[in-house]
């Protein structure tokens, strides 16, 4: 018999992925369908889709049905390309399974990709690896809900104690998503669609319709705010607005044309302003420690600009560094202070004192703001 942690590899390895989802889904009317062409006009810019990233673009872009060859040509290049450079190892599971799954839907033609280059194998490793620490992430309740399938339906030979093994750890993360909701996002804007996926196959919290409207008016006013005007951003939301999740990527052999009508102009996703120059308080906290500044921007800034502005008149103080990623600019160190994975540290970004979802690169800052950086541990 095999070991109750080693399951969780076979049914997300093989696309044996089941058609249908057992709860209710919490899915965008057709009348707020303007919301859903800023996220697909923001998936074309292919500008700010680097390497492996632009496998979350291809998958959320079939399970939405969007027929784009041109650009399904190019992400898939970018992919490859980008994979053949890199040491593999580096990748997590999460990264894996996304390649794996967008390689492999609608008869995509690079599927091949996955065998020659033994995807499907350095999954499973990395999943063994992973699932003993997997104490978040709405990824493995689906594919972890994907293998419970597969048993019930005999695809996957198991024991009893095996199945029951499963369905504690998708109730323990379930239970984990549920509790870092947050004004009906969870976690934040970026995690939401995922988490509302997860919650979607694995719980009946969207059968509440005020769960569901809490969720999507959230979601809503992240998308008028430009939250989402990145690629991956909008690629991570999108499917579970349409109702969708990573087990239906599947579900059809074809990828006809969206059910979203695209054709409309779409509205700008940050509205135009105007030229006029605004001031902010910038501090940066160490510990107990502040270091405040006043800035004048030009209306229209980014957090960014601001922290550039304060590193020009005092590059000891306000100095940093960053590295870009599909996300934007991340910062990895203020005053020489490096942010560290395996410390659990990193600068956070907040606004009056609350914390910030969006990047320092995203991030629109307005007349008056408070703005801060400051050394934190997750």
């Amino acid at each position: 018999m095999r070991q109750s942690h080693q399951l969780p590899l076979v049914g997300l390895l093989l696309f044996s992925l089941i058609p249908s989802q057992l709860c209710q889904s919490c899915v965008v009317s057709e009348k707020d369908y303007s919301h859903l062409r800023l996220l697909i006009s923001a998936m074309d810019n292919l500008e700010q889709i680097r390497g492996i990233y632009g496998a979350s673009i291809l998958l959320s872009q079939r399970l939405a049905r969007i027929q784009n060859p041109s650009l399904e040509e190019e992400l898939s290049q970018r992919i490859q390309d980008d994979m053949n450079r890199r040491d593999m190892s580096n990748l997590t599971s999460g990264q894996l399974a996304l390649i794996i799954l967008a390689f492999g839907a609608c008869k995509n033609p690079d599927v091949r990709f996955i065998h020659d280059h033994h995807l499907v194998e350095k999954l499973g490793e990395k999943f063994k690896e992973e699932i003993k620490n997997m104490d978040t992430g709405a990824v493995a309740v689906l594919a972890l809900t994907c293998v419970k399938r597969s048993i019930s339906n005999g695809k996957i030979k198991a024991a009893i104690k095996d199945s029951d093994t499963i369905q504690k750890y998708i109730e323990s993360l379930v239970h984990k998503i549920q509790s870092e909701k947050n004004g009906g996002l969870f976690g934040n804007a970026y995690s939401t669609g995922e988490a509302m996926q997860a919650l979607f196959v694995a719980s009946d919290y969207y059968q509440n319709e005020s769960n569901c409207q809490e969720t999507l008016d959230a979601v809503f006013n992240n998308i008028s705010q430009g939250v989402f005007r990145l690629p991956i951003a909008a690629a991570q939301i999108l499917p579970a607005l349409l109702g969708k999740t990573y087990l239906d990527v599947n579900k059809t052999a074809t990828c006809p044309q969206s059910p979203v009508n695209i054709t409309d102009e779409p509205v700008p996703v940050v509205p135009t302003l105007s030229p006029e120059n605004i001031s902010v308080i910038y501090c940066v906290k160490i510990n107990e420690i502040s270091n405040c500044i006043n800035i004048t921007v030009k209306n229209g800034s980014v957090f960014l600009d601001v922290m550039k502005a304060a590193q020009e008149k005092n590059s000891t103080i306000y100095g940093f560094t960053m590295t870009e990623t599909p996300w934007g600019p991340y910062i990895t160190s203020v005053q020489g202070i490096w942010a560290n994975n395996n410390e659990r540290t990193y600068w956070e970004l907040l606004s009056n004192n609350k914390s910030l979802s969006q990047g320092a690169g995203n991030y629109v800052v307005k007349n008056g703001e408070h703005l801060e950086i400051r050394w934190a541990t997750y």
